[in-house]
């Protein structure tokens, strides 16, 4: 490998800062905590007002696709990824069914509007899990 190769290599490798989960109960009373940590976290990085904003609706919107699902008496789990120019979030809850969010309706739309790249997942254990990644105003080339 040479200089150039290698320094090419080093340039394109994903970063993470920091990783962040925090775990509460799945219901919608807690969910102000979830938003407060997602704009905290996002202020970290440099996003501007409105960026923490579109976060802060997107955990939020994510959170009500999968609560109505929950297993009562389950913890709703978020896993921040920081990284240099994006955040990755993901929202998870063991459900009743296992079945993911819709992606063809109105609240999937805005979801994927507001955070940029969005996925949905159902584990074998029932537990669905809906990803989101926010890139950093204009921020090319990360995670």
């Amino acid at each position: 490998m040479t200089e150039e190769t290698a320094a090419m290599a080093a340039s394109t490798k994903v970063s993470v800062r920091d990783v962040v989960t925090v775990k509460l109960p799945a219901a919608g009373a807690y969910l102000s905590v979830l938003r407060t940590a997602t704009a905290g976290l996002a202020a970290r990085l440099d996003f501007t007002l409105d960026e923490i904003e579109d976060l802060r609706i997107a955990v939020d919107e994510a959170c009500a696709m999968l609560l109505p699902q929950a297993v009562p008496g389950t913890d709703l789990t978020c896993e921040f990824e920081l990284h240099d120019e994006a955040m990755s979030i993901a929202v998870s809850v063991l459900t009743v069914d296992g079945g993911e969010p819709s992606r063809d309706t109105f609240a999937w739309t805005v979801l994927s509007s507001l955070a940029g790249e969005v996925d949905a997942k159902a584990g074998p254990d029932d537990r669905v899990t809906v990803t989101l990644q926010k890139r950093r105003g204009g921020a090319a080339g990360a995670p």
